[in-house]
């Protein structure tokens, strides 16, 4: 099994499109009006709307697709990058990020030195930079 994607629901796709492209340095390619999916060599981000909920057994009764999944709704996941140096990402993104830092860049007791904020959605986001041999190591294993 090989863990591919991730898909972020939303009632915005173009907005939440437009934030992780902003954020990455990379494109977003748009399929459909309510998906697309930006490629990283590790995983791929998948946007799609609410009106994708429909095909997997939303309720169209129902707020779209509620049964399946909420928009904006999520407090469990992390959506995480690895960057070359978090610091100067935090640099370069100072004003796009303005309002939306939950934790400024803080080296963690596991080795990685992370920037932790919220999407226009509300999803947290973590940049990290493994800085400890260990954490370094690790991601050189997996070849992130």
């Amino acid at each position: 099994m090989n863990f591919v994607s991730i898909r972020v629901i939303t009632a915005d796709v173009q907005r939440l499109a437009r934030f992780y492209e902003a954020i990455t340095g990379m494109t977003m390619t748009m399929y459909t009006p309510d998906f697309g999916e930006l490629v990283t060599p590790s995983c791929t981000l998948a946007i799609a709307g609410t009106r994708t909920l429909q095909l997997f057994g939303g309720d169209i009764a129902r707020p779209v697709g509620a049964n399946v999944a909420r928009p904006a709704d999520n407090h469990t996941v992390i959506l995480e990058f690895r960057v070359g140096d978090v610091d100067a990402e935090f640099e370069r993104l100072s004003g796009t990020l303005a309002g939306a830092i939950v934790q400024e860049p803080t080296t963690m007791p596991w080795g990685n030195r992370s920037l932790l904020f919220r999407d226009p959605d509300g999803n947290l986001v973590n940049l990290f930079t493994p800085v400890t041999a260990e954490a370094i190591r690790k991601f050189d294993k997996v070849g992130a």
